[in-house]
């Protein structure tokens, strides 16, 4: 049984691995070798691609774009999510298991059923209010509410059960020292479920980042905050009319470097994230 289970994990990281790494090396190819040795290495190792898919192709842009809207979106979706899934595991009162069942049942809707009512919301909700300029439609406001609306399900799911094998003794003890239910929450169970937040955190990091449906309904204007998955659309359409796919190839790179980053260095907390709720 090792051995299979070994041999298929091989296969499927190398059917993950390989055109990653056959990606990245395409960038620093020219034209003509993409074209003619696509599995060759490249003869030279050039980085002007890089250069001009940040400039030209404006992924800096797009990256800077990114990275403001999910600096938001995530931490508002992990303190949000946060705070609701501990109610929900910790606390008994009417409604509970509607609003927590109400959750769950955002999983199993496929996005694609209310992308035309999303987008009319999202438009209809920025004009209401006066703000369209900042929480509308082709605005960074709208998306990271989307986001946020998007992410959270998955995130109180994820959260709920994992604040249920919490201790409750020691929020008890929390209680008989004085400290009142934010204070119990902020400096005593969140630090406890450490582990799960990083998990989740990581995974709404991913989601966010890798989204591409979202923001090219709700950002359609030129000069729209658009993001990274709309700015590599753009390469490759590009691609086929400038025959520069050597800046395609590092715009992907350039994309796909961060994600990477984020797991490698947090790849054990996502590990013990994961089993914490069935160890403890």
């Amino acid at each position: 049984m090792n051995a299979f289970s070994h041999t298929f994990l091989f296969i499927w990281g190398a059917m993950v691995t390989i055109p990653l790494v056959w990606a990245v090396i395409q960038s620093f190819k020219t034209d003509t070798e993409i074209l003619n040795e696509p599995l060759a290495l490249p003869e030279q190792w050039l980085f002007g691609a890089f250069g001009r898919a940040w400039t030209k192709g404006d992924i800096g842009e797009f990256f800077a774009n990114t990275v403001l809207v999910m600096a938001f979106s995530v931490t508002l979706t992990m303190l949000c999510g946060a705070m609701a899934a501990y109610v929900l595991a910790r606390y008994r009162f009417p409604g509970n298991r509607v609003i927590y069942w109400t959750f769950v049942a955002g999983l199993t809707v496929p996005i694609y059923m209310g992308i035309l009512p999303l987008y009319l919301l999202v438009k209809d909700v920025g004009e209401m209010l006066g703000l369209e300029s900042v929480i509308g439609v082709d605005t960074r406001g709208g998306l990271i509410l989307v986001y946020i609306a998007y992410s959270m399900p998955f995130t109180i799911f994820f959260l709920h059960a994992f604040f249920r094998t919490l201790p409750t003794t020691i929020a008890e003890a929390a209680a008989v020292d004085g400290a009142g239910h934010v204070r119990t929450f902020f400096q005593v169970m969140m630090p406890m479920a450490k582990p799960g937040l990083v998990s989740i955190a990581i995974f709404n990091v991913i989601g966010q980042w890798n989204q591409f449906l979202l923001p090219v309904v709700l950002v359609k204007a030129d000069d729209g905050p658009k993001v990274l998955t709309q700015g590599l659309l753009e390469l490759a359409t590009n691609a086929r009319y400038e025959t520069d796919f050597a800046r395609l190839f590092a715009g992907m790179t350039l994309a796909m470097l961060p994600i990477l980053a984020v797991y490698l260095v947090f790849h054990r907390q996502v590990q013990s994230g994961l089993t914490g709720a069935t160890t403890k």
